[in-house]
């Protein structure tokens, strides 16, 4: 049986509420932000069930009222999202120069939408369900489609007992701790206003100047004459989407295992979690002994340059650090805690020095990273983070069933990671083919840790 559509029923534009003397002048990006020019938006959402209160008529026309009103006291702080990209070219001396106008744009998108299931049908089935895409703008979008889209978009889709609220935001302006930091400000000044408090000043005011490392800056001509010298339009191949759960305990007994295989306490939780999938994933996709695979985590920089930047620095400020390459029958005969401590070394060697250096020769030679050529297929990506605040974000409705995600950056061997709704725990989305899948189902050391989550 096929699902029924999303049903877009308005779409209007937000402008921040009122326009500050920074918000006038042009908004460069730097080197990490101009690298994500060819990938995806960032597509998560939070799934809220109806509360009591929706048996009133309306509802759902006051919470998007409300919805809107705090979306526009957000932009004041976070003024780039209502903006769009824009490119200048001159010839003589060459330049080519990304960046955002804040000031003449229509704002940032707010789309209306319904869609004829439950909630239900969204979290029960084994495997994330396609209409899920649906549940947000800019699908496919690459990031250089900012230049005639928004750079931010709320879609907020009613289902028949619950409320999905999905933000995709241009990757160029932020990286998951951003996006997150916005969406929680977002959500925190949607409280305020629902308890009638004023809200002189937001918890977290953003950070809005860009880095540069000495001797660059503010402006960076990429080597380019036109987009499509640099824009690639990645399409994934068919893949199975299923969200595991990990509990508290499990992570500790995993923690404790590395640890203990090592004769080390160093090895963190995360570690020894992304060591259990590159181990799992690597078995389930069957590769032969010789195959060199890795495994790449998303490491935030903010606090490892020296000095360090603010925790609030708006913008991307994350690496994909790599481990180094092992063969697919080495990881395999070694234990968890022999892949855990590849990973620890790998995130130890991620300093000031390295970060510095990674930037520096980007400057010196500017690429815009290709999902189809940046990740290859014998390797995972951990992506997103469980530390993020996800689940305190509140609009009303109390505290979300779930988090998911869009079509946005899957490829195989993705895995996207979410704190569970219980403190501690862990939530997993894997994307892999389906006969690879298939076998992660049903490997031991795998499905011992694992669980289905649950949404009571």
């Amino acid at each position: 049986m096929e699902s029924p559509d999303v049903k877009h029923i308005s779409e209007s534009f937000i402008q921040p509420q009122n326009a500050s003397e920074e918000s006038k002048k042009p908004f460069y990006l730097a080197a990490s932000d101009l690298a994500m020019l060819s990938v995806h938006y960032i597509q998560k959402g939070l799934l809220f069930r109806k509360p009591p209160e929706a048996n009133n008529p309306n509802f759902l026309d006051t919470l998007l009222a409300k919805l809107k009103h705090s979306l526009s006291l957000a932009l004041v702080h976070f003024y780039p999202l209502a903006g769009r990209l824009v490119t200048k070219k001159e010839q003589d001396p060459h330049l080519y120069l990304v960046y955002v106008d804040c000031s003449n744009s229509p704002g940032a998108k707010f789309i209306h939408a319904s869609l004829d299931m439950s909630v239900s049908d969204i979290l029960s089935p084994t495997d994330v369900p396609l209409v899920v895409q649906s549940l947000f703008d800019h699908d496919r979008a690459v990031n250089h489609d900012g230049h005639t889209t928004s750079l931010l978009t709320v879609q907020v889709t009613e289902l028949v007992d619950g409320v999905f609220i999905g933000l995709s935001i241009n990757h160029c302006l932020c990286d998951g701790t951003s996006y997150w930091h916005f969406f929680n400000t977002w959500s925190e000044i949607f409280r305020a206003q629902e308890n009638n408090i004023p809200l002189s000043k937001i918890s977290r005011p953003p950070v809005m100047e860009r880095w540069f490392p000495d001797g660059h800056g503010p402006i960076i001509s990429l080597p380019y004459t036109i987009s499509d010298e640099f824009v690639d339009r990645f399409e994934s191949p068919e893949l199975r989407e299923r969200m595991f759960h990990f509990s508290l305990e499990s992570i500790a007994k995993l923690k404790s295992k590395a640890n203990s295989e090592c004769e080390t306490s160093k090895i963190s939780s995360f570690q020894a979690l992304s060591a259990l999938l590159w181990r799992s994933i690597t078995r389930a996709r069957g590769f032969p002994p010789n195959q060199e695979t890795s495994c790449r985590l998303a490491a935030n920089n903010r606090a490892r340059i020296v000095p360090p930047l603010s925790p609030n620095y708006f913008g991307n400020s994350i690496h994909p650090v790599k481990s180094q390459p092992v063969k697919a029958g080495e990881l395999l005969e070694h234990g968890l805690g022999w892949a855990a401590w590849k990973l620890h070394e790998t995130v130890v060697n991620h300093n000031d020095k390295w970060i510095r250096g990674s930037i520096e020769a980007w400057l010196k030679s500017p690429v815009v990273y290709q999902l189809g050529r940046t990740f290859d297929p014998y390797s995972i990506m951990m992506g997103s983070g469980p530390r993020f605040d996800m689940y305190g974000n509140e609009f009303g409705m109390g505290k979300a069933v779930a988090l998911r995600s869009g079509y946005a950056n899957k490829f195989t061997g993705k895995v996207t990671s979410y704190p569970g709704r219980e403190a501690g725990s862990i939530d997993l989305e894997v994307c892999l083919p389906p006969a690879a899948m298939t076998a992660l189902e049903s490997d031991e050391e795998f499905m011992e840790a694992a669980s289905v989550p649950s949404y009571d």
